[in-house]
């Protein structure tokens, strides 16, 4: 997670343990970015998640405080259980909490939301004989 000083240390404690938990509940890597885009906001993140170490697998969180602006990029692999429909309702739920002027509780709403929606989906077929 990077996010400079938007958060106190227990806040960054928080959400490190929610990205923590979502990536042991969901088998998917989570990364939070919080500060200001380079410009497009959707950009910024695109390049953000094309820079981390697996993002086919990857679930990035970019928001812009001072430009108001929240973008969530999946991968590849995500998007077989998560698809752009689940992203824009976990985005509302974050803004709720983000225009309560809470950015905390909003980011750890959106994480744990996405972690249980990025599941990898079991199979329960199994071949008889």
């Amino acid at each position: 997670m990077s996010g400079g000083d938007a958060f106190s240390h227990f806040e960054r404690h928080e959400i490190d343990k929610a990205i923590r938990d979502a990536e042991r509940v969901s088998g998917r890597n989570f990364y939070v970015h919080v500060g200001q885009s380079a410009g497009d906001s959707r950009r910024t993140a695109l390049a953000l998640h094309g820079s981390v170490a697996e993002p086919a697998n990857s679930i990035l969180i970019h928001v812009d405080p001072t430009e108001r602006t929240l973008e969530i990029v999946t991968g590849s692999r995500v998007r077989e259980t998560v698809d752009d429909r689940h992203v824009a309702l976990a985005g509302l739920s974050m803004q709720t909490a983000f225009e309560a002027g809470d950015l905390t509780r909003g980011l750890l709403a959106v994480i744990q939301q996405l972690a249980q929606l990025a599941r990898p989906v079991r199979s329960l077929h199994t071949e008889t004989p």
